[in-house]
């Protein structure tokens, strides 16, 4: 319930609630939805046993992503597996769909894109040929709780 005062020119002016609350300020930024599908799919991943998940901020070192997630499987039926329960999680859960995958069927490298976050699963020797962590050396790593 507002309240009206007159103004010096006698005109009603509406003042704040006399509840006492402040009006709730909106933050500047908005979330942060890549950074949240990028925890949602490394909290999928480890629920299912992936090994050495990461999460690597490439905002403004990329155009095409700004998260990459990276994790290994113990063989390349864990590495579909893998691909297949964070499909569904994420649908299911968080209502977000993954545009494409690629690689599903050889289960040494999958490679899954939500558009904000790109996910590679690879199968342990397969991770260490190809060290994709060191194109972003540089780049953020975000916590993983394990």
């Amino acid at each position: 319930m507002a309240t009206k005062r007159k103004s010096a020119s006698g005109a009603a002016k509406r003042t704040r609630p006399i509840s006492g609350r402040k009006p709730v300020r909106k933050s500047a930024e908005p979330p942060d939805r890549g950074r949240a599908l990028a925890a949602a799919i490394a909290d999928v991943a480890l629920e299912h046993k992936a090994l050495h998940v990461e999460i690597i901020d490439v905002r403004g070192k990329v155009d095409y992503s700004d998260y990459v997630v990276v994790m290994s499987g113990r063989s390349d039926r864990q590495v579909n597996a893998l691909g297949r329960h964070i499909e569904e999680d994420l649908k299911r859960l968080h209502a977000a769909r993954c545009l494409g995958i690629e690689g599903m069927p050889s289960g040494t490298w999958l490679l899954m894109d939500y558009g904000d976050v790109i996910v590679h699963i690879f199968h342990e020797d397969t991770r260490g040929y190809y060290d994709l962590e060191t194109l972003w050396m540089d780049a953020a790593r975000v916590a993983v709780e394990r």
